[in-house]
């Protein structure tokens, strides 16, 4: 019997080593939550600043009052953006030393390189639709390629990292059919959905 259990452990931890050197475990519940907490603090303060509506603003209303108005909102968009990177990689850097793990490893590559594209097509296409005014396609396309990214890099990480890009990608549709409600739909993907996949991922993995 003792045997058994010995074969048993053995097993198990076989299985986390294979399963540590072949997907990245080093992201954090609190990386997604503080995420959440910045995409909807940015949201609030584009409607409440700006008053920003996506239909309002875009091909049909270039005028020279409306520019200033989206060159804020795009710099608070950008702002959300490098404070949930660096908050990823700080907290993310923190999990690798707990695991005794470079946060930089063959398996953070994969995953980043998996990522990529689908990131850096939507950002320029993103980035060419400013530049045609049509701001109402900004909030599902952001949802859209992020949704891609999620679910690409899922392979290389936690399987609920997969599940988010889906419901992403749900989001993302139906903000491209609703377009009057693109920064409520934003809002819930970048904001809320982070902030609930966030606190499962901290109790499940993290406690």
């Amino acid at each position: 019997m003792k045997k058994e259990k010995d074969y048993i452990q053995d097993i198990a931890e076989i299985r986390s080593m294979m399963e540590r050197s072949s997907k990245f475990l080093s992201l954090s519940g609190w990386a997604g939550i503080m995420a959440g907490i910045y995409a909807l603090s940015g949201a609030l303060a584009a409607y409440k600043l700006y008053d920003f509506n996506p239909t309002t603003i875009g091909s049909n209303s270039n005028t020279d009052e409306s520019y200033p108005a989206l060159f804020n909102i795009v710099l608070i968009a950008m702002s959300i953006l490098i404070l949930a990177l660096f908050t990823a990689i700080y907290v993310s850097y923190r999990e690798a030393n707990k695991r005794d793990e470079k946060l930089w490893n063959a398996t953070s590559k994969r995953l980043l390189t998996n990522m990529a594209a689908p990131l850096i097509v939507g950002g320029l296409l993103i980035l060419m639709l400013i530049s045609k005014g049509m701001i109402g396609f900004i909030a599902p396309f952001s949802l859209i390629f992020y949704g891609l990214a999620l679910f690409s890099g899922g392979n290389f990480t936690y399987g609920e990292v997969r599940i988010m890009g889906l419901v992403q990608l749900v989001l993302g549709l139906i903000s491209a059919y609703w377009i009057e409600y693109g920064l409520i739909l934003w809002a819930l993907g970048f904001g809320v959905v982070h902030i609930i996949y966030g606190i499962y991922m901290h109790y499940r993995y993290e406690k």
